[in-house]
């Protein structure tokens, strides 16, 4: 699934949907993730094309739900960064197992949610 080639990002990301879409693992983006690809396709790839791509995403992962108790749990927290704590709450609240970031220091430790590097998560699930 080819989105945006940034290297060195790409090959880790490719593997993971890969993994996804063979059904070894189970995906979800959360809602706000997925307005913010839309944002950051259009421009390169254009409307029609983002329109499809997310589609296409749809098919494979699911959409985890931010509400109003993340948002106000993520504004409490006030811990580094909203968009962390947004995806931390969700995560958290749709019961989700991992989040997979390539700034895990971002994230709190030892908390429910385990937080993976894209190379630690593939070393697991391949």
């Amino acid at each position: 699934m080819k989105i945006l080639i940034r290297l060195p990002f790409y090959d880790d990301a490719d593997q993971i949907f890969s993994v996804i879409e063979q059904k070894k693992l189970e995906g979800y983006i959360s809602a706000t993730t997925f307005t913010d690809i839309f944002y950051i396709l259009k421009k390169p790839r254009g409307k029609e094309w983002t329109l499809n791509f997310l589609k296409q995403l749809l098919t494979m992962c699911n959409i985890s739900t931010v509400d109003e108790r993340v948002i106000k749990q993520a504004l409490l927290n006030n811990y580094k960064d909203i968009e962390d704590d947004v995806q931390y709450y969700t995560a958290l609240f749709n019961n989700l197992d991992a989040i997979v970031t390539r700034n895990p220091k971002d994230y709190r430790q030892n908390s429910t949610i385990e937080i993976f590097d894209p190379q630690q998560l593939l070393k697991i699930v391949t």
